[in-house]
């Protein structure tokens, strides 16, 4: 029977990219609803602010995900290049260089001859990969996934306080959008310390305070500029 284990790295890519837009969302969305609520009483500059927040915010997290990301992925691949070229000219040396590294970890010289001989010959490349330069398929970059999750995940996060700048009074906006954003950025902070295996209240807390100073600052410049924002 086999065992399969489910291990929090193997989420780690996709997750970070999801909570940071999410969170980003929701935090720069409705501290500029409340900015510009403070600033001025008509829904029609606060609703066209937070629909353009939202899109522009969203559009700046997937390319700023997938250059971010890119890097990373164009640096694997230069070493993946460089192991190929190396593999094909040196493969003794390459064997050499991956049964020390098996040495190091425990082995017997001779059986971690025979490990070498073993791996290269099903997978030579993906031997060195993993081995040696610390690569696996679930700590990949991979651009595309990123940037999509984190404009996704913008979007849904900046949603909340669009919407309630459509339907909600002018009168109680900025308390409603305050008061709903911090819970829900608690719930988010306590969702990724738990997927994180990290203590849920501390998750919440830090997320929640930060949220609470990124809206009274808005909200602040709102009222100092009044209606010339």
């Amino acid at each position: 029977m086999i065992h399969r284990e489910i291990h929090r790295s193997e989420h780690i890519g996709w997750l970070r990219a999801a909570v940071l837009g999410a969170n980003d969302g929701l935090i720069s969305t409705s501290s500029l609803i409340v900015g510009v609520a403070a600033a001025s009483p008509g829904r029609g500059p606060v609703l066209i602010a937070g629909l353009a927040g939202l899109v522009a915010g969203a559009l700046s997290m997937a390319a700023g995900e997938y250059v971010s990301v890119s890097s990373q992925s164009d640096t694997e691949e230069a070493d993946l290049a460089r192991e190929r070229q190396e593999l094909a000219t040196q493969p003794a040396l390459e064997r050499a260089e991956l049964a020390g590294i098996y040495e190091k970890r425990g082995l017997t010289a001779e059986l971690a001859l025979q490990v070498a001989d073993q791996l290269m010959a099903h997978d030579a490349l993906g031997a060195h990969a993993r081995d040696e330069l610390g690569m696996s398929e679930a700590t990949r970059a991979r651009p595309l996934q990123a940037a999509m999750a984190s404009a996704a995940a913008f979007a849904v996060g900046a949603a909340l306080p669009v919407l309630l700048a459509a339907i909600v009074s002018m009168s109680i906006l900025s308390i409603a959008v305050s008061g709903s954003s911090l819970i829900l950025l608690g719930v988010l902070g306590s969702v990724a310390a738990r997927l994180g295996g990290a203590p849920m209240t501390r998750g919440a807390v830090r997320v929640m305070f930060w949220g609470a100073v990124a809206m009274a600052a808005s909200a602040l410049v709102g009222r100092l500029f009044g209606t010339t924002v």
